[in-house]
């Protein structure tokens, strides 16, 4: 997998994606933070992913190398309209959705209002409830670009404190994060004060409980940006056809922190038929 994929138009968007792999289509949702893109996000279980199931990995307008149109909002609905869009420019029915942090939520929203499309849900670290934003989700949506303050973040989203001493993936992150575009795009999303943001990302307790999807929940106890215990936990409460999956000594970064125990839930969840 390399960073440039291919273009196709949704919604009126130039959208940029990462396809491979053979089998039901698997729709991988990327989150929010400086630089981010489908890349950056998958780059580690794609190649995992694709030996099982046909991967469609895009980059949500405002992200990554999806054209920005002139004077757009960004928003829940229109990051959720784009990839409903994204659905019927692939062609895709009975897609399952494995979203991460910002495209749990995303995932969420978009199986409240088009159910017919989606087979399964993995959330992985996701918002969907409302909680009090964390200092360190703050700080991921108030980034400001410079080196120092991507190796903080990197602190923050990972147990293995270690990985911010790699300068070569502090840079690679931080080169990420100045692109053109990137950044005047990433700002204008989350501006203070955030809560409003965290909120617009929640769905009620109510719409939960009617979501009636499989769904795999799956949370690094140590996460310090999304609180297991007020999102991933809850909604395990709330969700009628749910699982949760814990991994202890991690963070954020699930899929890069613990790569191939994550996606062995994911494939087996994927696979599991009804009984």
């Amino acid at each position: 997998m390399v960073e440039q994929g291919k273009y196709v138009e949704a919604g009126g968007i130039q959208t940029h994606y990462h396809e491979g792999g053979e089998g039901e289509p698997l729709l991988l949702i990327h989150g929010s933070g400086p630089g981010v893109s489908a890349w950056a996000n998958w780059r580690l279980v794609f190649p995992i992913l694709s030996d099982q199931f046909h991967l469609y990995a895009p980059d949500v307008v405002g992200f990554g190398y999806t054209k920005r149109p002139e004077g757009i909002q960004y928003s829940v609905d229109l990051w959720v309209s784009h990839m409903i869009s994204f659905i019927d420019a692939m062609k895709l029915n009975n897609v399952s959705i494995l979203g991460n942090s910002m495209g749990g939520a995303l995932a969420l929203h978009l199986a409240q209002r088009r159910p017919d499309l989606i087979r399964k849900l993995i959330l992985m670290g996701s918002v969907g409830l409302s909680f009090p934003i964390t200092e360190e989700l703050d700080h991921v949506w108030g980034y400001t670009p410079n080196f120092e303050n991507m190796k903080r973040l990197i602190r923050t989203f990972s147990y293995d404190q270690s990985m911010a001493d790699n300068d070569d993936l502090v840079e690679l992150r931080y080169q990420a994060s100045i692109q053109e575009g990137f950044q005047e795009a990433y700002s204008a999303m989350f501006p203070a004060p955030r809560q409003r943001h965290v909120d617009a990302l929640a769905l009620s307790e109510g719409a939960l409980r009617e979501l009636n999807i499989p769904t795999l929940l799956i949370h690094g106890r140590e996460d310090r940006i999304i609180p297991l215990k007020e999102t991933s936990w809850k909604m395990a409460q709330l969700l009628p056809d749910v699982e949760l999956h814990v991994f202890s000594q991690c963070g954020h970064w699930t899929q890069i922190e613990k790569t191939q125990a994550f996606t062995d839930q994911v494939i087996q969840f994927l696979n599991r038929m009804k009984p």
